[in-house]
């Protein structure tokens, strides 16, 4: 069905932000912000401006569909302006991105770990290197050779300052707030934590959790270093305790 449009002011379709005066048959070259003064009188007078004026929000919106879709027909191979059914806007379909991975596997150190929330798995995972992180918090792994004559409790507290020193630059004084065995991955484990403070007055919880997930016979052991700022800045320290809990080796 074709229609010709009244004269009236449209949206322009070159300038959608001005309004401009379509005579009934074609564009003129007046246009004006939608605030501005009234149109030049059409034939027909004040009558067609008290139509235009008493149009709703609603009528308005439909309109200005109705001529942008008609324009561009009238653009065409065309000279009437012919207005067709007004488009559907697609909907998009549902995200399908995968849920966040709830553990981390650590293929190099033959373990996985748990990411508690907000926590997030490294871009690039290599050996003595961070393997998670989140706001003011990190996690490294590392494996250490087989060495028959030392305990994990041993390799633990000879690791900490290590740990230290490389998670926080020039540290002024530690305070060590943890040393205990546990178990870790269904075997025998220590660690050590320390609270630390850096010579730029900053401070953190480093830890080093030390274990042998293979039993018996030579075996190499699992070092797992955490380092959390200290205070609103980092993470609670209790999510140094649920990623040791909850540590598994691989093939279990």
């Amino acid at each position: 069905m074709s229609r010709t449009l009244p004269p009236g002011w449209y949206p322009d379709p070159d300038a959608p932000h001005l309004e401009r005066w379509w005579d009934g048959t074609a564009w003129t070259d007046h246009r004006r912000a939608p605030e501005g003064p009234g149109p030049p009188r059409p034939a027909g007078g004040a009558s067609g401006r008290a139509k235009a004026v008493a149009l709703t929000a609603s009528g308005v919106v439909l309109v200005a569909a109705i001529v942008s879709g008609a324009f561009a027909l009238a653009r065409g191979d065309g000279d009437d302006v012919v207005a067709d059914t007004v488009p559907t806007v697609a909907t998009p379909p549902p995200s399908t991105a995968a849920p966040a991975p709830s553990r981390l596997v650590d293929e190099l150190d033959g373990i996985s770990l748990p990411l508690p929330d907000g926590w997030v798995p490294a871009k690039y995972v290599t050996r003595d290197n961070v393997v998670m992180t989140t706001d003011g918090g990190r996690v490294f792994t590392r494996t250490l050779p087989a060495d028959s004559g030392a305990s994990p409790a041993s390799l633990a507290k000879k690791d900490i300052p290590q740990a230290a020193d490389s998670s926080y630059a020039g540290i002024r004084s530690h305070r060590v707030v943890g040393s205990e065995r546990v178990a870790v991955a269904g075997c025998t484990g220590y660690l050590v934590r320390w609270r630390v403070k850096a010579a730029q007055g900053s401070e953190g919880y480093v830890q080093s959790l030390v274990f042998t997930p293979a039993p018996g016979g030579p075996r190499n052991a699992v070092v797992v270093r955490f380092a959390f700022d200290a205070g609103p800045d980092g993470p609670p320290l209790a999510d140094m305790d649920r990623i040791t809990d909850g540590i598994r080796s691989l093939g279990r």
